[in-house]
């Protein structure tokens, strides 16, 4: 029986992930001994749990089938081993948060490394990433986005301060361009485009100025899916960059980079932390939570 939970477990993991690959890394076993714990498995109940191709691993009709029927057991027993370990003296246990290089840079590292050194039996895992994901289906505790608009199952808390744009390109970029006076002048500029994996299509460069909301579109020789290589790339003199302010703060005040176009941009929510609302917090993530609350000066 014991032998039979551990594989549908390892069922389940592999479902999800679609990959036995990271399944394996989250196990600590290898690819092989994960592949042969579900033909194991797929051989005792004589069917076929899993397609596997050369790029990717889905579930059969029959996986699908049993994923639907033992995965919410399984992480109800998760959430009830969970719950016991409240009982212990000290908050304990994983914590799997996702969010965006500069927020987990700026912002979780920050406040939440001081928590570990006194809960040294919590454990924080955070994944950057750009993507929006489902921290349901991907089995996060939480995650991070910019803004406060979240779906109406979520619970957001905020995290940071209020948060702004900035354009700005460096000093060389200006000895052979025109300042842009205006958001308008972008287009003949070159720009450096962002094209994050969840939007699929450019980042778009918007701007406000006495109430009247402006969206231009750049073009430019240069398109990233990352904010560090536009920071590279504006202080290399590529072109425009539109990025966080508080990224290029410390570059504007040495002079490498220029800033243009500051009446336009405006404050927005900054960093909030979102978890469903019918999650039922462990003590680990309650401190959690607690330590990553922002709190106004």
């Amino acid at each position: 029986m014991k032998e039979n939970l551990n594989d549908l477990s390892a069922f389940v993991l592999v479902a999800r992930e679609g990959s036995f690959t990271k399944a394996a890394a989250r196990l600590g076993i290898s690819q092989s001994a994960l592949s042969q714990t579900i033909r194991g498995l797929e051989e005792r109940l004589g069917i076929r749990l899993l397609m596997r191709t050369t790029r990717k691993v889905a579930p059969t009709d029959a996986g699908e089938r049993l994923l639907g029927a033992i995965g919410p057991r399984l992480d109800g027993i998760e959430d009830d081993l969970a719950a016991l370990g409240e009982l212990r003296d000290k908050p304990a246990g994983p914590v799997r948060i996702t969010a965006s290089d500069h927020a987990a840079s700026s912002i979780l590292l920050p406040k939440l490394l001081p928590l570990l050194a006194r809960y040294p039996d919590i454990q924080l895992e955070i994944n950057t990433d750009y993507r929006m994901i489902d921290i349901v289906e991907q089995r996060f505790d939480a995650g991070v986005r910019l803004g406060e608009h979240l779906a109406k199952d979520m619970i957001a808390v905020r995290i940071g301060p209020d948060v702004r744009m900035a354009v700005v390109a460096a000093p060389s970029y200006f000895d052979v361009h025109a300042r842009p006076e205006k958001p308008q002048d972008l287009t003949s500029h070159d720009c450096i485009n962002v094209r994050l994996p969840t939007h699929g299509g450019l980042l778009p460069w918007d701007f406000s100025k006495d109430g009247r909301a402006l969206n231009v579109r750049v073009e430019g020789p240069l398109i990233l899916n990352g904010f560090p290589q536009v920071l590279q790339s504006a202080l290399a003199g590529a072109g425009l960059a539109f990025i966080l302010e508080d990224t290029v703060r410390h570059h504007l005040a040495e002079g490498r980079l220029v800033r243009v176009l500051d009446d336009w941009c405006n404050d927005f929510p900054g960093y909030h932390l979102y978890y469903p609302s019918r999650r039922q917090p462990s003590s680990a993530f309650a401190l959690v939570v607690e330590a990553l609350r922002y709190r106004q000066r």
